[in-house]
């Protein structure tokens, strides 16, 4: 049986990618590696969780033996890298964890890849990034897989930095990888530090819905479903040393966001759009807030023949329906670190 290791699977995507491809290939054994910080949740792996394909290994990819120890154990023949530090603000006020598990988490990784693959040609290091490590675009223009790097925050920054690792490690070592850079992601499970479900809970309990700024920051925004669709496709036919964007093809500035959330609550609930929109508040911009993303996805579709299944409206009212359908797990996250963090960070916005 083909062995995969997927790092980061109790996040976000990585939940969305194992719902996805556990059911889908039972001929394929799922090992999902993650070292449940506060932005993880097994609850949404709920559905798999007793699946004989699927097994949930705690620990840290920065951790080397704990990592040497995962790979001689199931001795896997490919890796989906999702494990990161990922959110913005939180790596403006505590960096280093940023650079430990997105450095040094992706080092130990290839470390470990290059020490038990042997050159065969059946093995496969996937390394899921973002489109942040470009940088900032003016009011036109795409990102290309050939655009120069210029990361704005740490965040950004450390991810760019383990970009650059893995490509070091195919250039150098031979070792087979493959590099995808998406937009902003959004859709079922995902942590309510971000910006469309903090909105969506926000805006169901009457709290204000802080937007940066003039809320004018340009994001392109990618269903999670269609991004994890990518991924796999990637995974399996792409070319080896070889970057692929993925995007959605929807730019929408934040205020708009936040608007088209208020619009579509209002229809879920009943209640007048005002109800909500009369709850945005905006704040003081945070420090090197990059004005506008836009991927260009033409490689991947022309390559690969991938497509966006979702609009951003018809994605966002499913987001919107999980979420009001979904207490129990939106229960499961809003405890512990994660009151911690929205208390210290948003408590008197």
């Amino acid at each position: 049986m083909k062995k995969i290791i997927v790092t980061g699977g109790a996040g976000f995507i990585g939940s969305n990618l194992l719902n996805y491809l556990v059911p889908l290939h039972t001929d394929i054994l799922f090992i999902n590696l993650d070292k449940l910080t506060y932005a993880a949740n097994l609850h949404s792996l709920a559905d798999i969780e007793g699946a004989p394909n699927y097994i949930f290994e705690q620990g840290d990819i920065a951790d080397q033996s704990a990592v040497t120890g995962l790979f001689r154990k199931y001795e896997p023949d490919g890796v989906i890298h999702l494990a990161a530090e990922s959110h913005v603000d939180r790596s403006i006020v505590d960096p280093d964890s940023f650079m430990r598990t997105n450095i040094m988490g992706t080092f130990y990784l290839l470390e470990t890849c290059r020490q038990q693959w042997k050159r065969d040609g059946n093995h496969m290091f996937h390394h899921v990034s973002t489109d942040e490590v470009y940088g900032s675009l003016g009011e036109t223009g795409l990102f290309t897989e050939d655009t120069r790097y210029d990361p704005s925050s740490p965040y950004s920054a450390a991810k760019a930095s383990s970009d650059h690792i893995v490509r070091a490690y195919h250039r150098t070592y031979g070792l087979p990888v493959r590099v995808t850079n998406c937009s902003n992601n959004y859709g079922p499970r995902q942590f309510p530090e971000k910006l469309i479900p903090l909105m969506i809970l926000n805006a169901l309990e009457g709290n204000p819905l802080p937007v940066y700024g003039k809320g004018n920051n340009v994001r392109d925004w990618l269903y999670v479903q269609d991004h994890c669709e990518a991924i796999w496709l990637v995974f399996q036919k792409g070319k080896t040393g070889e970057t692929y964007n993925i995007g959605g093809s929807c730019e929408k500035r934040n205020i708009d966001v936040v608007r088209l959330i208020c619009r579509a609550l209002s229809e879920e609930t009943g209640r007048p759009p005002d109800d909500f929109e009369k709850l945005i508040t905006y704040v003081a911009d945070r420090p090197g807030h990059d004005l506008r993303y836009a991927i260009d996805s033409s490689k991947l579709k022309a390559e690969l023949g991938w497509q966006p299944n979702e609009t951003f409206e018809s994605g966002l009212r499913k987001t919107v329906r999980w979420y009001m359908d979904n207490d129990e797990w939106i229960e499961k996250v809003r405890t512990g670190e994660y009151r911690k963090w929205i208390a210290k960070n948003y408590g008197d916005r």
